[in-house]
C-alpha cells in the first residue's frame, strides 16, 4: 500500500489514486472545544462516508490530540486538518506553542491522572508523529489511520459526540 504522502503525490500529480478530500477548522483553545472538534470530525467523516472502527478511532485520536493542545500549551486557538486519501485518514492538530516539551507518550501509569493519551493515539494509529508548527512556535501532532468507506446504500455510523 502506498504511504500517505505517496498517495497525496499521486492524487496531486494525476497518478492513479483515489480522490483526496481535505477539511480544516480552528477552535478556541478551551476545554469545550474538544467536544466541538469531535463533532466536526465526525460530521465530516460522515459526509465522506467513513464509518465503523476507523471513524471511532478518529474520534478518539482527535479528542486526545485536541485535549493535549488545550491542556499543555498557551495557545489561543487550535487548528485541525483532516485529509482522506483512499483508505488512509491523516489528522493534524496544530497548537500555537510554548509547551514545556515536545509531545511524547507518558508512562501509562494506571494510578496517574494523565499521560495515556498519546499511548492511545499510538495504539489506534498506523503511525503518528510531531513536527514544528509553521508559525515558528508550537507543534503539529499528526496521526494516520486506516479507514473503510461505507458501501453505497448503507449509512455511516456516527459516534456519540
Amino acid at each position: 500500500m502506498a504511504s500517505f504522502h505517496d498517495a497525496l503525490r499521486l492524487a496531486d500529480g494525476g497518478g492513479v489514486a483515489v480522490g483526496c478530500r481535505r477539511d480544516a477548522f480552528r477552535l478556541p483553545a478551551l476545554r469545550g472545544s474538544v467536544a466541538a472538534a469531535r463533532r466536526l470530525v465526525l460530521a465530516r467523516l460522515g459526509e465522506w462516508r467513513v464509518g465503523g472502527e476507523g471513524c471511532d478511532s478518529a474520534e478518539l485520536v482527535v479528542s486526545e490530540l485536541f485535549t493535549n493542545a488545550v491542556r499543555h500549551t498557551d495557545s489561543e486557538e487550535i487548528a485541525c486538518e483532516l485529509r482522506l486519501v483512499g483508505g488512509r485518514l491523516r489528522l493534524e492538530v496544530a497548537d500555537e506553542g510554548c509547551a514545556a516539551t515536545e509531545p511524547h507518550p507518558g508512562s501509562g501509569d494506571l494510578d496517574g491522572e494523565g499521560g495515556r493519551g498519546l499511548l492511545l493515539v499510538d495504539a489506534l494509529s498506523e503511525t503518528w508523529g510531531v513536527s514544528p508548527n509553521g508559525n515558528g512556535r508550537g507543534h503539529v501532532v499528526w496521526a494516520e489511520l486506516k479507514v473503510q468507506p461505507v458501501p453505497a446504500g448503507r449509512e455511516p455510523s456516527a459516534g456519540a459526540g
